[in-house]
């Protein structure tokens, strides 16, 4: 099959196409530079130089394409509106790649018990809302002739296997630890967020290419942890001794950002993939705890 990645030089995009790539598939990845081109044509994907912004260039590949995944960003209304009006009426997959927060409220750190599966109602935060008003626009096209589906992923973990091998959360902390010289979370790290092994949420990729229904959304999560506990991990792992430290939301702002601070490492995100395990998901890669004491992060 022809398949269009975008983001194919990211960390999921990139993890998705050498996946597709060594399945046998013929692999087109969006890419902003040279550089990166270079880069993922030496992983055998043939780039197409260009960015989300450009309609004309997005519409083309995807025409070109029997399969569009959508990895390069949760957001982007232009590129989505160009990618699904070329699709339109082909009967084609389009994978596109949503984010857990979806379902996040800022919590300064603090727990919350509130856990949502797929069909699970929810009122989206601020911050949250256009992303959920896109998802639906998104799942919209299944009346339009085409195979929209929705992959959600909580906390990634593990090595990425294209062009960049880092996630977000976890190489966070563990930057911040090594500063530091002992891990550290935002607030007092009870806030929980489900996790997914990289490893594990690629071939759900390929699962939703190959059976998801027109207008499926998915959860993708295999566990949960509080932000304390993957400090603990982190901690052992660099062989500092004591717990980890409490942060105040402004140091944590000042490190990551007030919008990363509040709605990606202080936040809770707990979702049950209920419907990705009844389409056949089975995730067998080792928990985020493992990976960070024995694992990709002690290299």
């Amino acid at each position: 099959m022809k398949i269009l990645c975008t983001g194919a030089s990211g960390y999921i995009g990139g993890s998705v196409a050498a996946y597709l790539v060594a399945a046998g598939h013929q692999v087109t990845g969006l890419v902003r530079s040279q550089d990166k081109a270079d880069a993922v044509r030496a992983r055998g994907i043939a780039p197409v130089l260009g960015t989300l912004d450009d309609a004309d260039i997005l519409a083309g590949a995807a025409r070109a394409a029997d399969i569009v995944v959508n990895a390069a960003s949760a957001d982007h209304r232009g590129a989505v509106l160009a990618l699904l009006d070329a699709l339109e009426g082909s009967g084609k997959p389009f994978i596109h790649t949503s984010g857990s927060s979806i379902v996040g409220t800022p919590a300064r750190g603090e727990r919350s018990d509130a856990v949502f599966d797929e069909d699970t109602p929810f009122t989206p935060s601020s911050a949250r809302a256009a992303r959920v008003a896109l998802n639906e626009f998104i799942l919209s096209y299944r009346d339009k002739g085409c195979r929209p589906v929705i992959i959600c992923p909580s906390l990634i973990y593990g090595a990425g296997h294209g062009d960049k091998a880092d996630s977000v959360q976890v190489p966070y902390l563990i930057r911040l630890a090594r500063k530091r010289g002992n891990a550290a979370h935002a607030g007092p790290g009870e806030n929980i967020w489900s996790d997914v092994h990289i490893d594990d949420l690629v071939p759900l990729y390929a699962l939703a290419i190959e059976k998801a229904p027109a207008g499926s959304f998915y959860f993708a999560e295999n566990g949960e942890h509080s932000m304390r506990e993957l400090c603990d991990a982190i901690n052992r792992m660099l062989g500092f001794s004591g717990p980890p430290t409490a942060i105040s939301m402004a140091e944590a702002a000042s490190e990551w950002g007030e919008g990363t601070a509040e709605y990606t490492m202080a936040s809770n995100s707990r979702v049950r993939a209920k419907r990705a395990r009844q389409l056949g998901w089975t995730p067998t890669a080792r928990g985020v705890i493992e990976e960070i004491e024995q694992g990709c992060y002690r290299e």
